[in-house]
């Protein structure tokens, strides 16, 4: 992994500009989640609707501390206890772009172990909008061969490293409300 490559994605997303790059799961397109001009640009990229959420990855629970109020005592052990991709979706976070919220006020944030991810978050200091690269109800990528012309060409970088490799599935995901109660929203 290039140390330059990664620096050149953290100036692109200072800049409020989108990338597309490998994570722990898919191909996804980021930006700067504190960033409402960058989130917009995502949605429009991929024809999605701004009614739909995105999710955030973060790389520490003190990271994570920064940008959701209240975190339920049963989400530190979700975390500590997950063998795969977990994402889970907390109620009111804060300093978070507003048009990144779900409809309810509620956003996703998911523990990244992909060291690019992890270099990223880390040098940007914020987390990392992560939605699968593709244009709205298609299938999501698993490769970087799979990644549509047109969002390849829509992004501002691309963050080309792991492009021969197979990426696993979707991470779960669970809506933790602040009383405990939860919601699987995918398994």
């Amino acid at each position: 992994m290039s140390a330059e490559k990664i620096k050149q994605a953290v100036d692109h997303l200072r800049k409020g500009n989108i990338l597309l790059y490998p994570t722990d799961t898919l191909w996804g397109i980021g930006c700067d989640a504190t960033n409402p001009e960058a989130v917009e640009k995502v949605f429009a990229l991929k024809k999605r609707s701004d009614q739909k959420s995105l999710i955030a990855l973060v790389h520490s629970v003190a990271f994570l501390e920064r940008y959701v109020k209240q975190i339920p005592e049963v989400c530190y052990e979700l975390i500590d206890n997950s063998d795969k991709p977990l994402t889970i979706v907390y109620e009111n976070p804060i300093n978070i772009a507003e048009n990144a919220l779900a409809e309810d006020g509620s956003m996703g944030f998911r523990f990244t172990t992909d060291p690019i991810c992890q270099r990223i978050i880390q040098q940007l200091n914020k987390p990392l909008i992560s939605t699968s690269a593709n244009l709205s109800g298609e299938p999501s990528p698993t490769c970087f061969d799979d990644v549509s012309p047109v969002i390849k060409s829509g992004v501002d970088f691309i963050l080309d490293e792991r492009t021969k490799e197979k990426m696993t599935k979707p991470s779960t995901i669970i809506k933790i409300n602040n009383d405990s109660s939860f919601k699987i929203i995918r398994k």
